[in-house]
C-alpha cells in the first residue's frame, strides 16, 4: 500500500489547497493550510490515530457512489469546531452541544467544501466517477459517529484512507480529519488506477499485492 501513499498525498495537497482557496473566499480572509498527512489505516486502528472513542467531535457525513463508493467523514475536534465558529461568526461558542442552526450550518458548509474539494481532486486525477449525496451534520462521541455512519453501508474494506490537516487563519489553527471508508471492491478500483499511473510514470510494472488485485 505504501507505494500509493505519495500519489494520494499529492491528491490531498491539491484537494485541500483548493478547499483553502474556496474557504478564503467564503471567509473573506487569508487561509493557510498545512501539508496534509495521508495514510492508509487499518479499521481497527482508526481510534488510535484520530482520538478516543468517547471524544466529542463535530462531523460531516457524506455517502458517495459511482466508480468509487463508500462513506466519507470529516471530523472536527470540539475545540477546533468552536474555534472555527468563533472565527467566522465573531462570537464565542460555550459548548458544542448547544450549537444553533446558524452555527451548525457554518460547520456543515466548511466540511462540505473540504470533502468536496478532495473528492473533486480524486475524480480529476483518476477519471473515476464519484457521486456525492447530500452531506449531513452531527455531533456526538467519535465512536458513536463512526459506528452509526457505517451501520447502513454494508461491508467496508479493512483499510481506511486518512487525511489529517490543519487550516490556519491569522495564526489560529483548526485541525480536521478526513476518513474515507471504502465499500468492498472500491479500494481495489482506486489502487488499480493509481498503479497504472505509477507504471506510466516509472516505466515499469508495479506488482500487485499477493492475494489481491492491488
Amino acid at each position: 500500500m505504501e507505494q500509493y501513499v505519495d500519489i494520494l498525498q499529492e491528491v490531498g495537497n491539491i484537494g485541500i489547497g483548493n478547499a483553502a482557496t474556496a474557504l478564503a473566499e467564503f471567509l473573506s480572509a487569508k487561509i493557510k493550510v498545512t501539508v496534509p498527512q495521508t495514510d492508509f489505516v487499518p479499521v481497527e486502528e482508526v481510534f488510535t490515530r484520530i482520538g478516543r472513542a468517547e471524544e466529542l467531535v463535530a462531523a460531516i457525513l457524506l455517502r458517495v457512489d459511482g466508480d468509487l463508493s463508500g462513506m466519507v467523514l470529516f471530523l472536527f475536534p470540539e475545540a477546533s469546531a468552536r474555534e472555527l465558529i468563533a472565527q467566522i461568526l465573531g462570537q464565542p461558542v460555550a459548548a458544542i452541544q448547544e450549537l444553533d442552526d446558524m452555527e451548525e450550518s457554518v460547520l456543515l458548509e466548511i466540511g462540505n467544501v473540504l470533502t468536496g474539494s478532495f473528492l473533486n481532486a480524486v475524480s480529476a486525477m483518476t477519471q473515476l466517477t464519484i457521486i456525492p449525496a447530500v452531506p449531513l451534520f452531527t455531533f456526538d462521541m467519535l465512536g458513536a459517529i463512526i459506528n452509526s455512519s457505517l451501520l447502513g453501508t454494508g461491508m467496508v474494506e479493512d483499510q481506511v484512507l486518512l487525511i489529517k490537516t490543519v487550516l490556519l487563519q491569522e495564526g489560529n489553527g483548526v485541525s480536521g480529519d478526513l476518513l474515507f471508508f471504502f465499500d468492498i471492491g472500491a479500494l481495489d478500483t482506486l489502487l488499480n488506477v493509481l498503479r497504472i499511473q505509477l507504471e506510466n510514470i516509472s516505466g515499469r510494472v508495479i506488482p500487485c499485492e499477493a492475494g489481491t488485485d492491488r
